[in-house]
């Protein structure tokens, strides 16, 4: 256990440290390219090693029992997630525009009404539905690794893209929340924005239905609809 919660560190710390205090010296010595290389070499390999010690543990006994109620909330939340992850991948202001960010604040929708971090949020709670049903030691050291990743990674990004994009990114900020729904609580954008296109229903609801699926080849075990389908 002690090793797997090294592996995590070294996973989680060298994502946050590559991907901010080194990233300009070592971009600026390598180049675009060759930082890029060293981030996907480190990154595999922390991933790698994390993985293999996960698989090499003996059996656990889980913390709790898992029932059909805890199973089908976990199935649910999932699809949430899917949902938030699928509908990032479209006219997402967070991710890279060779011509910049557009001169003027688009009006939040969609899952970006939600959060302005949908991707981030879809893997965080990927992380507390697979902490929540599968509760053995060492799946809650490594689901707490990626929740950290996800979510404290989208925290440094705001402080990042706010230094990087500050004609966009503080107004952005302002407009949309980090936490899921606060923004629409608060009346800054109108709930009828909040409304998945079809593209994030459609998208995330196979994403979600193949992945549950998935666990039956891969691991041996039914999750999502498939518990009581399989």
């Amino acid at each position: 256990m002690m090793m797997l919660i090294l592996a995590c560190i070294a996973f989680v710390g060298t994502h946050f440290l590559l991907s901010h205090p080194l990233r300009a010296p070592l971009v600026a010595r390598l180049g675009a390219n060759g930082f890029l290389g060293v981030y996907s070499i480190v990154a595999f390999a922390t991933l790698g090693w994390m993985a293999h010690v996960y698989q090499t543990l003996p059996a656990q006994e889980p913390l709790w029992p898992v029932g059909n109620g805890l199973g089908a909330a976990g199935t649910a939340v999932m699809w949430v997630g899917a949902v938030l992850f699928a509908g990032s991948l479209v006219r997402n202001p967070a991710l890279p525009d060779p011509k910049g960010p557009p001169a003027t604040v688009p009006t939040p929708k969609g899952v970006f009404a939600i959060t302005r971090h949908p991707m981030m949020w879809g893997f965080g709670l990927w992380a507390l539905v697979h902490a929540a049903v599968f509760p053995i030691p060492a799946n809650l050291v490594l689901t707490a690794a990626i929740a950290v990743l996800a979510l404290v990674g989208a925290a440094l990004q705001d402080a990042k893209k706010a230094t990087l994009q500050p004609g966009f990114w503080p107004e952005w900020s302002r407009t949309t929340s980090y936490w899921p729904f606060a923004a629409l609580i608060a009346g800054r954008v109108p709930w009828r924005s909040a409304m998945p296109g079809a593209h994030a229903l459609g998208a995330g609801t196979v994403i979600w239905a193949a992945a549950t699926w998935a666990h039956i080849p891969l691991a041996g075990v039914a999750a999502g609809i498939w518990r009581w389908i399989a």
